[in-house]
C-alpha cells in the first residue's frame, strides 16, 4: 500500500514529531502485534482496513499510540483517532503525549481548526467530529490513518463517507458488532486476534478472575430490540426481596471488606442496591450517567482510595475506567452482550504488585451463557459468522427455558 511505503527522505524532523523517551514500556506481544498490523497494511497496494483484538487490560492504546506515531514518522501522513466518550479522549491524548506525539483534541469546545496544520494526529469525539466534518472545518485528504477505539461500537460507521482515502485500524476487545444488522466483516477486510486472556493471565499481565456462581431464574425478562434483556424487566427482577437478599448474601460470603464494582442493568435498580447496602451497614456510593462530572470526579475518588469501598452502577463504567484496586467485579444482571460480559469483569483483570487474583459474582447465569472470562473464544469465527453466533445464544437461551420448564413440573 502507498500509504504504507517507507520514504527513506522522511525524516523525525519532517514529521514534526518531538524525540523524547517514553513513560510506557512495550512488551514483547505488543511489539509484535504492532509488527504484523504495519506489514498486513504493507502487503496490500489498494486501501485495506484491518481490525485488532487484544482484552481489556492488554494495552490497546499502548499498541496504537506507537503505530501512530511510527505511521507519522514513515508516511509523513497525518492520523485520526476516534473514541465515543469523552474519558477516552483525554485518556488517549496522555497516552500520545507519552510516546511524544503532539496531538488536538477535538470535543464540543473546538469549533473552528485554524491550527490544524500545526498538528500531525488529532483525538476526537465521534459526534464532535461528525459535526465538524459537515462544517469543513477538518482537511480529512491528509489523514492518512484513521484508528477507531471500541470499534464494535457502530456510531463511526456515519463518519466513513469522509474517510475513503484512509486506512482504518479499529481495535476491540471484542470483535462483535453493537448493531447486528452491521456485521464488522462489512467494515474491515481482515481480523488480526492478539493474545488471549489465559496467554495474558499466564504471562503476568492480567489477573485471574476466580467466578462465583448464583443460579438465578431469568424467565420474566424480556428481551428488547436491541437483543439485550430490556431495563424494565431486568429493574423488576433485581429490585424484588429474594434477588437483593441473594446479592446481599453473595457480597458477605466472597467479597465482604473488599473493593466491590457492583454493574446493574437499570438506575432504579442500582439505587436500590445503594439503598440495600447502606440500610445493611456498609459505605456504598451509587454513579449513573446522570451525576454531574464534579460528583463523578469525586466518587470515583473516594472509592479509589478507601480499601473496602463498594461503587454500584449502571453502564457508565464498563469503557474509560481504570482503577487496578478493584477486587470484586459483581454482576447483578444479566445480560445477552458477550462484549458487555467482558467490559464488566475486564475492569477488575488490571494487576498489581500485591494482586494477581479477583473474583466474579455472577448474578445473572451470564458464565453458563459465554463460559468463564477467561475461556477460549473463537473470534475468527465471531467475526466471519455473527449471525450463527448470535442464533447459538437464542438456542441457549430456549433450552435453559424448557429445562426450567421441565424441572418444575
Amino acid at each position: 500500500m502507498q500509504d504504507f511505503e517507507i520514504e527513506k527522505k522522511m525524516t523525525l524532523e519532517s514529521a514534526e514529531i518531538e524525540e523524547k523517551k517514553i513513560g510506557k514500556k512495550l512488551y514483547d506481544y505488543q511489539l509484535d502485534a504492532i509488527d504484523n498490523i504495519f506489514e498486513r497494511l504493507g502487503n496490500h497496494t489498494e486501501k485495506y482496513n484491518l481490525l485488532y483484538q487484544l482484552p481489556t487490560g492488554g494495552g490497546k492504546t499502548v499498541i496504537f499510540s506507537e503505530i501512530a506515531k511510527r505511521f507519522i514518522k514513515e508516511t509523513g501522513k497525518k492520523v485520526l483517532i476516534l473514541t465515543h466518550r469523552i474519558e477516552l479522549c483525554s485518556q488517549t491524548s496522555n497516552m500520545l503525549n507519552e510516546f511524544g506525539v503532539e496531538n488536538k483534541i477535538i470535543d464540543s469546545k473546538v469549533k473552528t481548526l485554524p491550527d490544524q496544520e500545526n498538528y500531525f494526529c488529532f483525538v476526537a469525539m465521534v459526534e464532535t467530529l461528525n459535526n465538524r466534518l459537515q462544517d469543513e472545518k477538518l482537511e480529512v485528504e491528509k489523514v492518512g490513518l484513521v484508528i477507531i477505539d471500541e470499534a464494535h461500537y457502530n456510531s463511526f460507521k456515519k463518519l466513513f463517507k469522509f474517510l475513503e482515502s484512509s486506512v482504518i485500524l479499529g481495535v476491540t476487545a471484542t470483535p462483535l458488532s453493537s448493531n447486528i444488522k452491521l456485521p464488522m466483516k462489512e467494515t474491515y477486510n481482515e481480523l488480526i486476534v492478539g493474545h488471549s486472556i489465559a496467554e495474558l493471565i499466564e504471562k503476568g499481565f492480567l489477573s485471574k478472575a476466580t467466578t462465583h456462581n448464583y443460579d438465578v431464574n431469568l424467565g420474566s425478562l424480556k428481551v428488547g430490540i436491541d437483543g439485550d434483556y430490556t431495563v424494565s424487566s431486568s429493574d423488576r427482577l433485581y429490585t424484588n426481596y429474594l434477588m437483593q437478599e441473594k446479592l446481599v448474601g453473595a457480597y458477605e460470603e466472597q467479597s465482604k471488606g473488599k473493593k466491590t464494582l457492583i454493574f446493574n442493568n437499570g438506575i432504579n435498580t442500582s439505587r436500590h442496591v445503594y439503598t440495600l447496602f447502606t440500610n445493611a451497614g456498609y459505605d456504598i456510593r451509587h454513579l449513573d450517567n446522570t451525576n454531574t462530572e464534579q460528583e463523578r470526579r469525586d466518587i470515583l475518588t473516594w472509592f479509589k482510595n478507601k480499601p473496602d469501598a463498594i461503587l454500584t452502577s449502571v453502564g457508565i463504567l464498563t469503557t474509560g475506567f481504570d482503577e487496578p484496586t478493584v477486587e470484586t467485579i459483581i454482576i447483578n444482571r444479566a445480560t445477552k452482550s458477550l462484549t458487555l460480559y467482558h467490559q464488566m469483569i475486564g475492569r477488575g483483570s488490571r494487576i498489581l504488585p500485591n494482586k494477581s487474583t479477583f473474583s466474579v459474582i455472577d448474578l445473572g447465569n451470564n458464565a453458563a451463557r459465554f463460559g468463564l472470562w477467561d475461556s477460549y473464544v473463537n473470534w475468527h469465527d465471531i467475526f466471519r459468522s455473527p449471525d450463527f453466533y448470535l442464533e447459538s445464544l437464542k438456542l441457549w437461551s430456549l433450552q435453559n427455558f424448557w429445562k426450567r420448564i421441565l424441572n418444575t413440573e
